[in-house]
């Protein structure tokens, strides 16, 4: 995970507060018809929710599994290949099909389930799975690549009218080579309808004061508390981030159902990121720079986690109720997307 986080959230507070300074961030703000997001502290479900229940829900202790298998640093050749068995070895038990496409500098992972409807584009979910030396990444990525594998569970079997593919990308941490490669088959991109891209999902905080902002913002932090997740998508394809505006309810069979979901913060970042290059550092990039839509999820990384590639970002350090909920948006956004055959293109207006 790239350390561009806190540029985004200072983009979040220079285009969500009017009368602030001009010249913070952006000479001129977007509009309020772009800026699209909702508040950490009392989440309003939006009236797609009979969609959203119809998502299967997600298991923590698969999820939780997923992270002690991959319990060691994946930063060697040798290392990524046994995270590389391991992913393989559990998309086979589910049923799919993965396939090792190599480049030059490593080994990406890929496999896809095909939709009912053949107009359909495809929807992708994807996260890196190498990590930095030294750390053996729970959080920066395990915590992604356990999502991935879980909605490879949940919606492999489900027919969709949309074709589900999952992308695994190698060397995210030396420089988004993995996803790089991956855009370059320009061929698969044509029936590729939008990605969702996963780059720290597990760590929360609810003590005040322990999400950090820059220093010298204008406005005052929308919280303190590191205890949403953030989205953060191209005005583009504004249709790709709004399935996130209606994932926030755990589906209607859910066993827990007094758990609440996290908050979720939506950043819409205009002409693919020019006038914000730090919102690019992660694998979403490559799909906005061959024009394809792609929302990044996060928690924000070491904006507000301490074991930001250090050897301590260790599975004791998931914050489990954080992790299930940002898990469960992603299922529930997936499935809304792959049930839907709208364009997620941004239409201008009428």
């Amino acid at each position: 995970m790239r350390k561009w986080i806190w540029l985004m959230l200072l983009v979040l507070m220079a285009v969500a507060v009017v009368g602030s300074r001009g010249g913070t961030f952006f000479e001129q703000r977007p509009s309020p018809a772009i800026v699209e997001s909702i508040p950490v502290e009392t989440p309003q479900p939006q009236p797609e929710s009979k969609e959203v229940d119809s998502a299967p829900q997600v298991s923590t202790n698969k999820l939780l599994t997923h992270i002690q298998k991959l319990n060691f640093q994946r930063y060697t050749t040798t290392e990524r290949s046994l995270t590389r068995t391991y992913i393989t070895t559990e998309l086979t038990k589910l049923g799919w099909k993965p396939k090792l496409e190599k480049f030059s500098e490593g080994v990406n992972i890929f496999a896809e389930r095909v939709g009912t409807s053949i107009a359909a584009k495809a929807i992708l979910v994807g996260a890196h799975y190498d990590t930095v030396a030294l750390s053996p990444g729970a959080d920066d990525n395990a915590s992604g690549v356990a999502v991935v594998l879980e909605v490879a569970r949940l919606l492999g079997s489900r027919p969709t009218p949309r074709t589900l593919q999952l992308a695994f990308f190698d060397k995210e941490e030396a420089g988004l080579l993995g996803s790089q490669a991956f855009v370059s088959k320009t061929a698969r991109l044509q029936n590729l309808g939008g990605a969702i891209v996963m780059d720290m999902v597990g760590y929360a905080c609810y003590t005040p004061g322990c999400q950090k902002y820059p220093a010298g913002l204008p406005v005052t932090p929308i919280s303190d508390k590191g205890d949403f997740l953030a989205v953060v998508g191209d005005t583009e394809h504004l249709p790709l981030l709004s399935a996130f505006q209606n994932s926030q309810m755990l589906p209607s069979t859910a066993v827990n159902k007094q758990k609440s979901m996290p908050s979720v913060l939506t950043l819409p970042i205009p002409f693919k990121g020019l006038l914000t290059p730090d919102t690019l550092r992660s694998d979403h990039a490559p799909f906005w720079y061959q024009g394809v839509g792609a929302v990044l999820v996060t928690d924000t990384a070491n904006l507000r986690t301490p074991h930001y590639h250090q050897p301590s970002d260790i599975p004791a350090t998931i914050e489990r109720s954080f992790f299930t909920g940002a898990a469960q948006i992603v299922v529930n956004a997936t499935t809304a997307l792959l049930e839907k055959n709208e364009v997620l293109e941004t239409q201008p207006p009428s």
